[in-house]
């Protein structure tokens, strides 16, 4: 049996779990010194990014775990969607939104987690590719052995020919 699961992206995972509490508090610490600057709806579009982050970062990091690991096709694409969809571009909108006043910190942390986030991308994306493929080859020789069991041995007249004595 090989083995599917992609050390790069484990090892990612791995440091990403241990990078995210960091990233959270001190995104958490310089939004609340910056907060009484900002416009009233940047206040609100920050609070609720911090919130939508850190559930869904949670959830990411554990398909991502849970499919990377056991080799699960459907968990391994929550985690790729979960990553190329909300996260990527919230990353990038507050990396780049100059209206956010960015905090240089702040800027150094956003491009650390955005690196994170456009490896595991790629990296589950390749992933996802050689399971998909394995798997489907699998599939297939298990239906080729289970036809030739079923199929009958020469000499032996089959019902499928409708030969019959």
């Amino acid at each position: 049996c090989e083995i599917l699961s992609s050390l790069p992206l484990q090892m990612s995972l791995y440091f990403n779990v241990y990078f995210f509490p960091f990233w959270w508090l001190i995104t958490v610490a310089i939004l609340y010194q910056k907060y009484p600057a900002l416009s009233d709806y940047y206040k609100f579009i920050l609070v609720t990014i911090m919130i939508l982050v850190s559930l869904t970062e949670l959830i990411r990091l554990y398909l991502g775990y849970v499919g990377n690991l056991l080799e699960k096709v459907p968990e391994l694409a929550g985690f790729w969607l979960l990553t190329l969809l909300p996260q990527l571009p919230v990353i990038f909108f507050l990396l780049f939104n100059e209206g956010l006043k960015i905090h240089s910190l702040e800027r150094a942390m956003h491009i650390i987690f955005a690196a994170f986030l456009c490896f595991q991308v790629v990296a589950a994306f390749f992933t996802l590719r050689r399971m998909v493929n394995t798997l489907a080859a699998r599939f297939r020789l298990t239906e080729f052995h289970r036809l030739e069991e079923q199929r009958p041995g020469p000499g032996i007249p089959s019902v499928a020919t409708g030969s019959s004595s």
